[in-house]
């Protein structure tokens, strides 16, 4: 008989201990961590034991997740509302990259718009290919010089296309020395928020 068909048939047949009490008794388990046998009971109870760390630890990191969540809505809140500030285009173009870096401890952010620098053909597909933030661990086509010097240490990139309606307007870039500071499966909700603000911040001083 196989492993398998002895599992089974207990699974069917969940009366089998009750009628069947001192066998119970009388089975024991290496221990989970070695050294000793211990019976049946004692097992489930390290079993059950090994569950709840488990879960505690499970909790512990929700929490600590809803808390980097509530610390990012507020950094995120105060970067909108410090763009309420800026009254002309070349403040907010100077502004931007320095709110990044001051709320959001970003070392590196590039604000490209259109308008002012036209891109290459392969960017501004790239940008227009993008309904929403995309983070890479290389640069995207010609970007990495939009970076000058520092760009040799860049490891990490969140692209954050501006749209103004259907059309593409510019494109935030933002960089890491860190390679796990932006990565592809990171979640981009906090991202694409930002991008809306900057994108509804700037559309007012771009001609139309």
């Amino acid at each position: 008989m196989k492993t398998q068909d002895v599992a089974q048939y207990l699974q069917d047949n969940p009366q089998f201990f009750e009628e069947h009490v001192e066998i119970l008794t009388q089975i024991s388990l290496p221990h989970p961590h070695g050294g000793r046998t211990i019976s049946l009971s004692e097992r489930q109870l390290l079993a059950l034991r090994e569950k709840n760390k488990e879960l505690e630890k499970q909790l512990r990191e929700l929490i600590t997740f809803a808390h980097d969540n509530d610390a990012l809505q507020h950094k995120v809140h105060e970067f909108v509302v410090a763009l309420f500030a800026a009254r002309d285009l070349a403040t907010l173009q100077e502004m931007i990259p320095r709110l990044l870096r001051d709320i959001f401890a970003i070392p590196h952010a590039v604000l490209r718009l259109w308008q002012i620098a036209p891109p290459s053909a392969e960017v501004l597909a790239f940008a227009d290919a993008q309904s929403q933030p995309v983070c890479l661990h290389h640069a995207a086509h010609d970007t990495a010089a939009w970076f000058g010097e520092p760009a040799a240490q860049l490891h990490s990139y969140a692209y954050l296309p501006l749209h103004a309606g259907s059309e593409t307007i510019g494109l935030l870039v933002l960089a890491s020395e860190d390679k796990q500071r932006f990565y592809p499966e990171m979640g981009t909700v906090f991202l694409q928020r930002i991008a809306e603000a900057v994108a509804s911040a700037l559309h007012p001083y771009l001609a139309h």
